[in-house]
């Protein structure tokens, strides 16, 4: 079941712990072959901007008027350059959707993030998302059992957030775990490249 965290201050405690274990989305640029079938950054960045767009288009008519909105979104190679940029704490924010998030939030919206990151990386994830410029409400993340069913634990996520009063009026993530399940009006899918961008 996923938990609720309450916002945290960055400690040093959390940069050591954090760094004993790689954050998800950094093996897949650590390994050779799978770092040289992908797009360029160029081209990902392009990829993502006409998701981005869409997404953008959607909620400039959504939003007005919607009560207790917000938009769900997962963090690595969506909020975060993950792959592109790897890093302990200093992971580039994904620029398109970076603007949607700040673009809902300005408009009334609450951003949540729920990701396959586990617990333990609490600290370091919440610096590095506030560092880049996001502002947000929630954010969500695994821990070990979870990691078996991510698309279980994302869409009992999600469910967590309309319990709570919210109409989750988009999900964006790169992978079908992040979407599927329901628990949103319209998803955003973004490139994953077969699924080489976990």
């Amino acid at each position: 079941m996923p938990r609720f965290r309450a916002l945290v201050p960055f400690t040093v405690a959390g940069t050591v712990l954090a760094g004993l274990v790689a954050l998800p989305g950094q093996a897949a640029a650590a390994t050779p072959q799978a770092a040289a079938s992908l797009p360029s950054y160029s081209t990902w960045i392009a990829d993502i901007t006409v998701v981005a767009d869409q997404a953008s288009a959607y909620l400039r008519d959504r939003l007005p008027g919607s009560g207790r909105a917000a938009i769900v979104l997962d963090i690595d190679n969506t909020s975060l350059e993950s792959n592109y940029h790897p890093s302990l704490a200093d992971v580039p924010a994904v620029a398109p959707i970076l603007q949607v998030a700040q673009y809902a939030a300005q408009h009334g919206a609450a951003v949540f993030f729920v990701t396959g990151r586990p617990e333990f990386e609490d600290l370091v994830t919440r610096y590095n998302l506030t560092k880049v410029g996001y502002q947000y409400t929630g954010l969500y993340e695994t821990d070990l059992t979870d990691l078996f069913d991510l698309q279980k634990y994302k869409t009992a996520a999600r469910a967590n957030i309309e319990a709570k009063g919210y109409t989750i009026v988009a999900n964006i993530g790169n992978n079908d775990s992040d979407l599927a399940g329901g628990h949103a009006e319209r998803t955003f899918k973004l490139p994953d490249y077969g699924g080489q961008l976990p």
